[in-house]
């Protein structure tokens, strides 16, 4: 039994959940991985999953081995990068974790793109707003939009966006249009409900000889977990929305919502690259980010030009 191949096969089996699903990515029959993964136990003396007619469960022993095997693998991925890293063609399969809107609409032509200049590298996308385990989902890196960095997070900034206040006219015609963001509370926002904060909106305010960045109370009837249902929403006149530009700039320019409180900016969003805290960074994951930080960089640089 060759012990780095059934780590990895192993390592596959525990982020899939799913015994097929392996088989189909390897090109192989079900009983191949399901004999390599009982030898492995075998060997190891030790019952690794659980196994029932509906899922997969990793043992207390397979849960320990896991985070073992995803170390050893990293060292040897990086031994083996390390020899000829500058000259490398990258190379290997990069899970990549994206905020829904945002890799849609900007990432995924970016992203085909790199796919079609790069086809040694495996790409497993996962759209999703819900921020991701890296280490327990096996995520080698993911994108996020925020201004809100954890602790111990391993991040590189690959660029920022602005956060716009809009309201559609026939809103503001009914409801008329706030001058400050203190007003807020009187009108119907449009909130992101997977904000750290859903409560208040944060807006720079001058003071005398004070220029800081304040929280406004806001509410409202309708809270969604997509930025662009929102604006859908604030199109057809339900309230005011704070959105980030590349989700509000195209109902601007179609006219279907305006600017609002100009005078007050909100705080800019950082648009981050976040690796696992544990792991090497394959050459083909720095390829990826070198990638997208420079097709963002150029995407800033175009709309400050315009």
């Amino acid at each position: 039994m060759d012990k780095l191949d059934a780590m990895q096969t192993f390592v596959r089996v525990a982020q899939a959940g799913s015994f097929t699903a392996v088989a189909d990515q390897l090109q192989v029959a079900r009983s191949v991985v399901t004999r390599q993964i009982a030898a492995l136990e075998k060997h190891l003396a030790a019952k690794l999953i659980t196994r029932s007619t509906r899922n997969l469960t990793l043992t207390a022993a397979g849960s320990a081995y896991l985070e073992k095997c995803r170390v050893i693998l990293n060292m040897v991925d990086a031994a083996e990068s390390s020899l000829t890293e500058e000259n490398a063609v990258p190379r290997g399969r990069i899970r990549l974790a994206l905020p829904l809107s945002f890799g849609l609409q900007r990432l995924m032509p970016a992203l085909l793109d790199f796919a079609k200049v790069q086809p040694h590298v495996e790409l497993l996308l996962n759209f999703s707003d819900q921020r991701s385990n890296l280490i327990e989902e096996g995520i080698d890196l993911a994108i996020r939009i925020t201004a809100d960095l954890q602790p111990g997070d391993i991040l590189r900034q690959l660029g920022s966006c602005r956060l716009l206040t809009v309201a559609a006219p026939a809103y503001l015609a009914l409801h008329g249009c706030p001058t400050h963001p203190a007003q807020l509370q009187h009108h119907e926002c449009l909130v992101y409900s997977m904000s750290s904060n859903t409560a208040t909106w944060p807006y720079r305010v001058a003071e005398g000889l004070v220029d800081a960045v304040q929280q406004f109370a806001v509410r409202g009837r309708l809270t969604a977990n997509n930025g662009l249902a929102l604006m859908q929403a604030t199109a057809q006149g339900m309230g005011i929305a704070l959105q980030p530009d590349f989700l509000a700039a195209p109902f601007v320019a179609r006219q279907e919502v305006g600017e609002i409180l100009t005078d007050f900016a909100s705080p800019p969003l950082g648009i981050y690259a976040v690796l696992p805290s544990n792991r090497y960074i394959p050459h083909r994951v720095g390829v990826l980010m070198d990638y997208l930080a420079g097709v963002l960089q150029d995407e800033d640089t175009a709309q400050r030009m315009t």
